[in-house]
């Protein structure tokens, strides 16, 4: 795949998200649709989730945070878009 097709999404996910087991279950999505990236706590109840692949994956993982799925709580996620920056080689928790 070149880098045209793959895209990097940034998303910073607020409510309840912290100590309910959302990050283990962004990443096991993300795993799913063969994503490499992070999901970390940040500050204000929030998680930042970087996710790096096709564009259609990535819209994928961004649809699964916004969906009445996930652990937790979702109030609102936040995105961006950009070029990939590769280096990465799997999707880990921080």
């Amino acid at each position: 795949m070149t880098d045209a097709q793959r895209t990097r999404l940034t998303a910073w996910v607020h409510g309840h998200v912290q100590g309910v087991g959302f990050r283990w279950w962004t990443r096991s999505r993300a795993l799913e649709l063969g994503l490499v990236g992070s999901a970390a706590n940040l500050p204000a109840s929030r998680v930042e989730v970087v996710a790096e692949g096709p564009r259609e994956a990535c819209e994928q993982l961004l649809a699964l945070l916004r969906s009445e799925r996930t652990p937790g709580r979702v109030d609102h996620v936040a995105e961006q878009w950009s070029d990939p920056r590769g280096g990465l080689t799997d999707f880990v928790e921080r």
